[in-house]
């Protein structure tokens, strides 16, 4: 049995949770979000305020399942009670960054101006420089997926770069900095 598909999941107060075949709607109070599962393989069952995963055989791809199908309906629960977000900073002289909504605008030293547009349903603000950074961009909305894939692709427009530091970095990543050329004498 997996540790991890045989725990139950709580549902709080004000989640609405309807499953219709292999498909899973999740209502709360910010937002709704849709899940589809494998139904020959795994059952997702609403017993009171509890939702229970269990698999239908001992198939090796039913056990897979069963713990990934608990884990993306319990994301789905917890991101529309409460939402997730990533934080990411900014390192580097002259590099700034503006949000408008969901438009992103990156000055980070190449000659033009970078723009992210983020996809529907994902709010990204800048906020004010923290540790040394220049500023804090922070990627947040309900689905913990798409959070952190919006992430990586702002990550991506800039990496950290391990000889000065300077790039887009996540909250407490660490750099394996390099040493640069010595001189020889």
């Amino acid at each position: 049995m997996s540790r991890v598909g045989k725990q139950p999941i709580s549902v709080p107060q004000g989640v609405d949770v309807s499953i219709k075949g292999a498909d899973m709607q999740v209502k709360g109070p910010k937002g709704q979000l849709a899940l589809s599962y494998r139904s020959d393989l795994v059952d997702v069952a609403v017993h009171g305020d509890e939702i229970l995963v269990t698999r239908k055989s001992e198939v090796r791809e039913a056990m897979a399942l069963h713990g990934l199908t608990r884990s993306l309906v319990a994301n789905a629960v917890a991101g529309v009670t409460d939402g997730y977000s990533k934080n990411l900073d900014l390192f580097g002289v002259g590099y700034r960054a503006e949000s408008n909504g969901r438009q992103l605008t990156l000055n980070i030293g190449y000659s033009h101006v970078v723009d992210y547009m983020a996809p529907e349903g994902i709010d990204i603000t800048v906020g004010p420089a923290i540790s040394g950074a220049q500023a804090r961009i922070v990627v947040s909305g309900i689905d913990k997926q798409m959070v952190g894939q919006v992430a990586a692709d702002i990550r991506q427009k800039r990496k950290p770069d391990p000889y000065k530091g300077k790039g887009i970095r996540y909250e407490n990543e660490v750099i394996h900095w390099k040493a640069g050329k010595s001189a020889v004498s």
